[in-house]
């Protein structure tokens, strides 16, 4: 699934970040620009996280990385559970296995 394009450029996003660096609050920089006092604590939070100054928090590399090896996993089972399918059926025209029975 693809995501959506992020709603504010990088560089605003860093503008913004930069002001709230030099002192000034989410709040005072949310009634004068437009994104929600939440999106720049949000925005603040990983640019800390990608300097290293949130050892708590996972840098945007390693969020990507997350989204991709769950993405990944997710395919993965997919076919896991496709090729067991197949692997029955085949047994099952071998005569390797019993057909499965209407009387349950």
């Amino acid at each position: 699934m693809p995501r959506r394009p992020a709603a504010y450029p990088p560089a605003y996003r860093e503008q913004i970040i930069a002001m709230a660096r030099a002192g000034r609050t989410p709040k005072e920089l949310a009634k004068k620009f437009e994104p929600s006092e939440q999106t720049i604590r949000n925005w603040i939070f990983h640019a800390e996280a990608d300097r290293g100054e949130r050892p708590d928090a996972l840098t945007s590399d390693e969020r990507e990385e997350v989204r991709r090896l769950r993405r990944e996993n997710r395919q993965l089972k997919v076919e896991c559970d496709t090729l067991g399918k197949a692997a029955a059926g085949f047994a099952r025209e071998s005569g390797m296995i019993p057909p499965e029975s209407s009387a349950s």
